[in-house]
């Protein structure tokens, strides 16, 4: 195998990172944190993988090595999170997660002394909470984003929950789901190591399906069952957190507990709030200005600094406040609702309901038309789709509003997609 510096392995690592539709713009400090997770080796053999998920029998032939030594390797880094492991139909396949939401998170996932995750930490700090262009790519990109807000469910009324489809209900994903599995936040676990974690509940990240099956079998996720996911639920309820979930309809593989001060998906919420970088539910908070005292409760509670408190401009009361809303950066969460005393908040449904993509594959083919990476999803610099693959992909295009199949068209210039589209 061809001799690599450490330099061009993870350059090379980091080019194969950016053809996911959210990539890792480069960095000296990405270098550092692939260099903590990745041996030059692993990082030069990684680099070569495909996308989409592959076998063994396959990563040892792109490797160019026998079947055991490749398993040996594969196993390995799956032991270590840094693939996820897939049992389809009876045979084992492995794929590379984006880094977020993917092997970033899971380094951190468990208290862990294969790496310093002091150090981990504030790399991560630097990179995303310092620097901005990687968090603001995964997060601001596009129309669609890679997540969405779940409704707080406690606050449902009667009249409203009629509104609430079932893949908008948190609870309904953990009782729906084939596994489950609970961690430590990586968000609060991070901030821990820089001295600025807060005392939300830590062992609360749930993780599901594929994601969560392949996180329980290395250790790094507690698989729990329906009856615990819910009580965990309840406390993250309890803890006024806001759960923020992978933006697909079916088979959602994490629900993330978010607290306003150290999770990635608030802070960006706030930081970039012109882009609106999530999803929001299909719910906004309407206030009944009779009843509001100006409090501030609502103002206190709010993650995303939506609510303020301005003047009631009442005469007989010049310092009397009542709260306000800043409808375009509301997430929808409902945790104002919860927190008002005077039962002056109530939710109620979108004039337009937020479009919520079917599944992964959906949601990857669309932002990556809209972020300019849909050829990489088609053809690989080193492994053309299998005939299966491909299908599945041009299946979800041929599903997309006419202006999306356009810009899919342009972007991978292929005859075969343009011809697929024109008999529509």
């Amino acid at each position: 195998m061809a001799h690599h510096t450490a330099k061009s392995d993870y350059s090379d690592l980091t080019e194969r990172l950016n053809r996911f539709p959210q990539g890792a713009p480069p960095s000296e400090l990405l270098n550092k944190i692939l260099a903590m997770l990745f041996s030059e080796r692993e990082a030069r053999l990684v680099s070569l993988l495909p996308i989409r998920p592959f076998t063994a029998a396959r990563a040892a032939d792109i490797w160019k090595m026998g079947l055991s030594e490749a398993l040996k390797i594969l196993d390995q880094l799956s032991s270590r999170a840094i693939l996820v492991d897939i049992d389809q139909d009876g045979t084992t396949q492995y794929v590379l997660p984006p880094p977020m939401a993917g092997f970033f998170e899971f380094s951190m996932m468990r208290m862990r002394k294969d790496i310093d995750q002091k150090c981990l930490s504030e790399l991560f700090y630097e990179y995303l909470n310092v620097e901005e262009d990687f968090i603001k790519d995964l997060f601001c990109l596009g129309d669609t984003k890679l997540g969405r807000t779940f409704v707080h469910e406690p606050v449902l009324t009667n009249e409203n929950a009629s509104h609430v489809m079932d893949y908008e209900r948190a609870s309904e994903v953990i009782k729906t789901a084939e596994h489950m599995g609970i961690s430590t936040c990586y968000c609060r676990h991070k901030m821990y190591h820089v001295g600025k974690a807060c005392d939300n509940p830590m062992d609360i990240c749930m993780t599901f399906n594929t994601s969560a099956r392949s996180l329980i079998k290395y250790g790094h996720a507690l698989r729990v069952d329906v009856v615990e996911g819910m009580d965990l639920l309840d406390q993250a309820y309890g803890s006024n957190l806001v759960q923020f979930g992978e933006n697909v309809r079916q088979r959602v593989n994490f629900i993330c507990n978010c607290c306003a001060c150290c999770c990635e998906a608030m802070i960006a919420a706030r930081r970039f709030a012109i882009y609106n970088p999530v999803h929001t539910s299909n719910f906004i908070p309407e206030i009944n200005d009779a009843h509001c005292t100006g409090c501030g409760k609502c103002v206190t509670v709010c993650p995303v600094e939506a609510m303020t408190l301005v003047s009631a401009h009442d005469p007989k009361h010049p310092k009397q406040k009542k709260a306000r809303l800043n409808n375009e950066i509301c997430l929808g969460c409902g945790l104002c609702v919860r927190a008002c005393p005077e039962g002056s908040l109530t939710l109620v449904p979108l004039d337009q309901r937020v479009i919520t993509p079917l599944n992964s594959a959906h949601r990857s083919v669309v932002m990556a038309i809209e972020r300019g990476t849909f050829q990489h999803l088609i053809f690989d610099n080193r492994v053309l789709f299998s005939h299966r693959a491909l299908s599945a992909v041009l299946g979800v295009v041929l599903k997309l509003p006419p202006i999306k199949q356009i810009l899919a068209s342009q972007q991978v210039k292929s005859r075969y997609l343009e011809t697929l589209i024109s008999r529509l």
